[in-house]
């Protein structure tokens, strides 16, 4: 690198003797390399929720994402040792890989069970779930005999078990740690909410976030393309460095779900090109 930086500065001075015009000395300073972002960039599964497992990797590899959040259809509760390894066998030929599970409805302590001995099998540290208010102690349980974090989804308004970011929060912040949020960015504007201001106040319990955009702050606020939104994603990434986020964004696009690919490679190319820009 120095002798490549002395060989321009020779040539730019030799260029220049004779004339007049200098360049400042910072002209000749080493760009300093940009640090690569704690959090990664992954899909949610249920954007795919129309197209089979192979479809849907495709499209993450026209759009460059590598990491996914796996759903059922795609790979069945049921499934057996084989059907898992098979499963895993295709993300690897696609250069993905399957972070956790979820989002799973869970209406009674049995299907808890159920999601965790799931989440076990398919070898993943973390379920984005949806319980009952009065069973969150036995999640709290699981997850500390377990080792396996759990992240209550939010649903938005209209939704009368979590809502919002703090609804989940103050139902858990006396839990086992690992115990979070899988913080929609986008049904916590819908509420009403700041979801930038959000993210760092509940930052310590964020386990991993839908990252999306929506067209208005109101109950009838639906998803966008992420650049399009009322959301300030620009301002939203610097806050997830700020706090040195270190889970996954996975893209949850709920627009044009029979023919996303369009919206998915927009928003991916924004979020790709606001991270680079900021």
């Amino acid at each position: 690198m120095n002798t490549r930086r002395e060989f321009v500065k020779k040539g730019v001075a030799g260029l220049m003797a004779g004339s007049m015009v200098s360049l400042p000395e910072t002209f000749f300073a080493p760009v300093k390399e940009k640090k690569e972002d704690l959090f990664k960039l992954a899909m949610a599964g249920f954007s795919f929720v129309n197209f089979n497992l192979d479809q849907s990797l495709e499209m993450m590899k026209k759009t460059d994402v590598h990491y996914l959040c796996i759903k059922d259809f795609h790979l069945p509760y049921a499934s057996t040792p084989e059907q898992i390894a098979a499963f895993y066998e295709k993300l690897k030929q696609s250069g993905v890989t399957g972070y956790g599970v979820g989002p799973i409805y869970a209406k009674t302590t049995t299907e808890i069970d159920n999601a965790f001995d799931y989440a076990k099998r398919v070898g993943v540290k973390l379920i984005v779930g949806i319980p009952n208010h009065e069973d969150l102690p036995y999640v709290a349980k699981k997850v500390k005999e377990t080792g396996i974090r759990y992240a209550i989804h939010i649903h938005g308004p209209g939704d009368k078990l979590y809502p919002n970011a703090i609804s989940v929060y103050n139902l858990i912040k006396d839990l086992d740690p690992g115990v979070g949020i899988c913080f929609d960015m986008g049904h916590d504007a819908r509420y009403g909410n700041d979801p930038i201001a959000d993210l760092e106040k509940y930052q310590k319990r964020i386990f991993d976030i839908h990252l999306k955009n929506v067209t208005s702050a109101t109950h009838d606020g639906t998803t966008c393309e992420l650049g399009r939104g009322v959301i300030d994603v620009p301002l939203f990434i610097k806050m997830l460095r700020k706090i040195k986020y270190s889970g996954m964004c996975s893209l949850e696009y709920e627009k044009d779900m029979k023919d996303p690919l369009a919206g998915i490679a927009e928003s991916v190319g924004y979020y790709k090109g606001v991270c680079d820009a900021i």
